[in-house]
């Protein structure tokens, strides 16, 4: 039986590092970090530039000049915060968001809830018949706004589509664009035809995103459809749910063409969303309808932030799922 001497074992185990090595490794990994660092900043530099030049800016500039009375006819003057308090003291202002959030919540739900059920139907098909459908749904999206407006004051007409469909049931005709019960709902139907194509490809995209495997397990445990949406389809969408929730929230309360076409935000302002409050108070023949427009569009803008930032937390987002 061999044994090892002290020598031995001070020759076989390694050498300690030196001082200088280990600083200069520590420094040679400073400096690579530092390099990435140099590398990430200007990637992301030109869009920094680009949202300091037409966002930054333009709110900071926006804020500036809602501070001032600008008149075309007389110097600007100073006054503060003053057009803000006229805002917020206007009821007009505060209707007009109302109607926006009630408009929200007449096409964001539904919106979300029809696309997904078509986008489920849609993945279920082959793929000549899915790319029809596909295309056939995201027609929509490309229609100008103010052409659906039109086709729609026709439908809603007492003689058109929609009277006559309700005729056979012995109801009407309805009077939709002219009764301050329907006048805002009938507009968000349209809002839904619009925006509605685009959601659900979005929607179909996360579907697929989804490992089947996952629904495969879930019927082999016995679990029914409605059991894998809520407890597969659902949780795996969150992120794209919170996109959708916040683009088409934010994209709703600022409706503005629908409205300004169909109704012009009658009747009794029913239909007077904030961007078409704003666009009408910046039309008014006042001195100062600039700076009044300028403090509501920014008091927007906040209400805004708001509702995203409560979006973001009610839906809480997850990294993506790997499949």
């Amino acid at each position: 039986m061999s044994t090892l001497s002290p020598a031995s074992i001070a020759q076989a185990a390694p050498a300690p590092e030196a001082p200088a090595e280990r600083a200069g490794r520590r420094s040679r990994g400073r400096l690579g970090r530092g390099r990435d660092g140099v590398t990430a900043y200007l990637m992301i530099a030109p869009m920094v530039v680009l949202l300091g030049i037409f966002v930054v800016w333009p709110l900071c500039y926006s804020f500036y000049l809602s501070t001032f009375k600008i008149s075309f006819y007389q110097p600007s003057e100073f006054v503060g915060l003053d057009f803000y308090k006229y805002v917020l003291t206007s009821s007009g202002f505060w209707k007009a968001l109302g109607v926006g959030l009630y408009y929200t919540f007449l096409t964001v739900p539904a919106e979300l809830v029809l696309s997904l059920l078509l986008a489920t139907f849609i993945k279920t098909l082959s793929g000549k018949v899915a790319a029809f459908v596909k295309t056939t749904v995201y027609l929509p999206a490309v229609v100008s706004t103010v052409i659906a407006a039109v086709i729609f004051v026709f439908m809603y007409q007492d003689q058109g589509v929609t009277n006559w469909l309700i005729g056979f049931v012995s109801a009407g005709p309805v009077d939709w664009l002219n009764d301050p019960d329907t006048a805002l709902p009938s507009i968000a139907v349209a809002g839904i035809w619009l925006r509605f194509g685009l959601t659900t490809l979005i929607l179909l995209a996360g579907l697929l995103d989804i490992p089947q495997a996952y629904y495969e397990a879930a019927a082999l445990d016995g679990a029914g459809y409605l059991r894998r949406t809520f407890s597969i389809t659902i949780p795996l969408l969150k992120n794209v749910v919170l996109y959708l929730l916040v683009t088409e929230c934010t994209l709703a309360i600022q409706m503005f063409d629908l409205p300004l076409v169909m109704t012009n935000g009658g009747p009794v302002d029913a239909t007077v969303t904030p961007n078409l409050y704003i666009f009408n108070r910046f039309r008014d023949f006042t001195p100062y309808a600039t700076s009044f427009s300028l403090a509501a569009s920014l008091l927007l803008f906040i209400v805004l932030g708001l509702i995203s930032l409560v979006i973001f937390r009610l839906v809480n987002s997850d990294k993506s799922v790997d499949g």
